[in-house]
């Protein structure tokens, strides 16, 4: 690997900054201590930075030379509300808050790209430095750009990066086109008539409409979604009854839905609606159909990935650049690549040889309670972060412009 020496050096440094940030978690939103921690070292290195950005981001600002190039560099800043089963020097000092997907990291190896770049400025335009909060259900990224993130810092491609637990330290993984699937919400309410348990002939029993609905949704998938195409419909709570011998006024189904094009979204809540009303009034009933749409698809530009795969391969080699595998799981810089080119990338995170033991070997996946950032990917996160942006600002494409 090809690391650059003086963030090497630096990293024992950023690790405890990581470290800080992980025993104060923080949710969507309500980041201020981090986003302070963020400000004050920016400002140590001599960064002009600028806050409020959806509530709580921070915008750093590096310029060298007379280009009009820009480049983002964006890093996710908020904690998860779930309680930490790790007993480490730096587990969460707050019950029901938790570093429990890297954001921490995320944000560590953006300082460290950011010392470096600062001090060292082998560019020729502007590095803006995003932080980000509210990724996790917030749509922080949505609201940095409603209240301005482009319009204040033009830039012509904006750049993601997530660790991604259980493959081997040292390797990324980068692929262009959709590489996280849209999230979005779905709450049906099918409205009976409840009765007595033994005589069911004079009431109107929601329960075998949502049994029905529930199986005749997996039909969508399986026979309007183009094979080709992916789909998930999740029904994952059904909320009905309070009493054995009742049988419930109405019951009600609530679940989500991924999709990773907009098309197959927009063919999906229509033949979910279609399917619920018609199902409910086929058993003399009715329902109240709800669906809301979150996060879209994650969609790399293809030059930009190409671009993020030329660089990962100066760094590690072209065999530890592997396929980036599309999965389910959603991200809110969907919203940043609706707007410009760009790209969102995976860093190993390793084997999870760096984990206290004692919940289970192996790397624990994200979210879950006993999960942990490692700290060795900060060198190489910073220094993929670092040569992105000196190349960009140097090579980039004149219709990237």
């Amino acid at each position: 690997m090809k690391l650059i020496e003086p963030i090497v050096s630096a990293a024992p440094g950023i690790a405890a900054i990581r470290r800080d940030l992980h025993a104060h978690p923080e949710l969507c939103f309500e980041e201020r201590r981090t986003a302070d921690v963020v400000a004050a070292k920016l400002t140590e290195w001599g960064i002009p930075i600028h806050r409020g950005l959806g509530t709580t981001g921070v915008v750093g600002i590096i310029r060298n030379g007379n280009s009009e190039r820009a480049i983002g560099l964006r890093a996710d800043m908020d904690a998860l509300p779930m309680q930490e089963f790790n007993t480490f020097a730096h587990a969460s000092v707050h019950a029901g808050k938790m570093h429990a997907c890297g954001h921490d990291g995320h944000t560590a190896m953006l300082l460290a790209a950011a010392q470096h770049l600062s001090t060292h400025r082998n560019f020729d335009g502007t590095v803006y430095l995003i932080f980000q909060p509210a990724e996790e259900g917030g749509g922080g990224a949505r609201e940095m750009i409603k209240e301005g993130l482009f319009d204040k810092f033009p830039m012509q491609a904006v750049f993601g990066m997530h660790n991604w637990p259980g493959v081997e330290l040292g390797q990324f993984a980068v692929s262009p086109g959709p590489v996280m699937a849209s999230s979005n919400e779905f709450k049906i309410t099918i409205h009976g008539k409840g009765g007595h348990a033994a005589m069911p002939h004079i009431a109107l029993d929601p329960m075998p409409v949502a049994a029905q609905m529930v199986q005749a949704f997996q039909t969508i998938i399986s026979r309007n979604l183009k094979p080709v195409e992916a789909g998930v419909i999740s029904v994952t709570m059904i909320h009905a009854g309070e009493a054995t011998n009742v049988i419930p006024d109405s019951c009600e189904l609530q679940g989500t839905v991924r999709t990773f094009s907009i098309p197959v979204l927009d063919m999906i809540e229509q033949r979910m609606q279609v399917v619920a009303e018609h199902t409910a009034a086929a058993f003399g009933m009715h329902c109240t159909f709800e669906f809301v749409r979150n996060y879209p698809p994650t969609i790399n530009s293809a030059a930009e990935a190409d671009f993020a795969r030329q660089v990962m391969t100066e760094l590690v080699g072209a065999e530890r650049v592997i396929a980036q595998e599309p999965t389910m799981g959603a991200e809110d810089f969907s919203y940043m690549l609706l707007e410009k080119p760009g790209c969102y990338v995976f860093i190993a995170n390793g084997d999870g040889g760096h984990r206290e033991m004692g919940h289970g070997g192996g790397p624990c996946m994200l979210h879950n309670p006993s999960y942990d950032f490692n700290d060795a990917l900060i060198p190489l996160g910073a220094s993929y972060w670092v040569r992105l942006a000196e190349r960009w600002l140097t090579t980039a494409p004149a219709q990237g412009l």
